[in-house]
């Protein structure tokens, strides 16, 4: 019987490095500082000039090889991002071009650090009706174009980065991904917002302040609410895959804070080598830290056949959500 399964992942990210040593020479933070409270030692920043598809194309590429597909035989390309080339056409327009994917329906999804999941549950659900496609999903950010670097409270948690992975239906081959839960909350949107962009404050207009092109956050509050609510989703995504916590032998979560983690392997009851955590070396790359750590522990050994795998993300709007895969 055929599922839907994950044939291949791919990632990239910019070649400059930022690390905490560089940001004191800019802010008032220390190395010290940011590693106690985030558990980030650097982090990968655009260039000028750089911009999401120099680095969605190559992930792409990479999932695709993996995958052993071509890119003309793509049917769908999702794309989750906040910060794609242009805002129209869209960053799966954009991939689509530069793949020659020329039959692929394609289109973005925002959903901030939980786009590549809600794409993930996206594609689950078109191959569920039509078994026959083969999907790549997309998910990551060029945050660091959108922050302010005199804001340590947002400026020392971000970076750029992009993940993929090619989504099809298949039998006895390939990850199968068991469940995707997806849930929103909007009345809390203000928590971790970016007003530049969009049709409330377009750009050019008298009353348009600098501070609308960048990212702020209510950590504090946010922290709370990502503990609960990425446990909870979890929860379920476990109990529509039937399958228990005790079950799970792989947990790879969002990289947004290297507390949080801690904190959530402590509610799965997991040690933490049983947990990916890349955070220290990218920082936060939103849509970016799914895909991203998905493809650096499928190729690093770090999945092995037969692991029940959780994903689990919370991310603006505010939006959350989280898969189980059979590796």
């Amino acid at each position: 019987m055929k599922s839907t399964v994950i044939l291949g992942t791919g990632s990239a990210a910019p070649d400059n490095i930022l690390t905490n040593f560089d940001l004191e020479k800019i802010m008032d933070t220390s190395d010290e500082w940011i590693i106690q409270r985030t558990g980030i030692k650097e982090r990968h920043i655009a260039k000028p000039g750089e911009k999401f598809s120099d680095f969605a194309l190559p992930a792409s590429r990479q999932a695709l090889e993996m995958a052993e597909i071509d890119p003309v035989d793509l049917d769908m390309i999702i794309a989750g991002t906040l910060t794609p080339d242009t805002l129209m056409p869209s960053g799966g327009c954009t991939i689509q071009a530069l793949l020659n994917a020329d039959k692929a329906a394609a289109f973005d999804v925002c959903a901030a650090c939980s786009g590549f999941v809600y794409g993930l549950a996206i594609a689950d659900r078109f191959l569920k009706n039509d078994p026959d496609l083969n999907i790549l999903v997309i998910g990551g950010e060029l945050v660091s174009h959108h922050m302010d670097w005199n804001d340590r409270t947002t400026a020392v948690l971000f970076g750029d980065g992009v993940g993929a992975a090619v989504v099809a239906s298949r039998e006895n081959q390939g990850a199968k991904i068991l469940s995707v839960e997806m849930q929103s909350n909007g009345k809390l949107g203000e928590l971790l917002y970016f007003a530049g962009l969009g049709s409330e404050h377009p750009v050019g207009r008298e009353d348009f302040k600098p501070e609308y092109n960048y990212i702020s956050m209510q950590g504090r509050e946010i922290f709370k609410h990502a503990i609960r609510n990425m446990v909870e989703i979890s929860g379920k995504a476990m109990q529509k895959a039937g399958v228990t916590v005790d079950q799970i032998t792989k947990v790879i979560p969002h990289q947004a804070n290297l507390r949080i983690i801690e904190m959530l392997a402590k509610q799965f009851k997991k040690p933490l080598d049983q947990v990916f955590i890349n955070i220290d070396r990218y920082g936060n790359t939103s849509a970016g830290t799914i895909p991203i750590a998905l493809d650096e522990a499928n190729r690093s050994g770090f999945l092995e056949k037969g692991d029940l795998v959780l994903l689990t993300v919370f991310g603006g709007g505010l939006t959350w959500a989280a898969a189980v895969l059979e590796w």
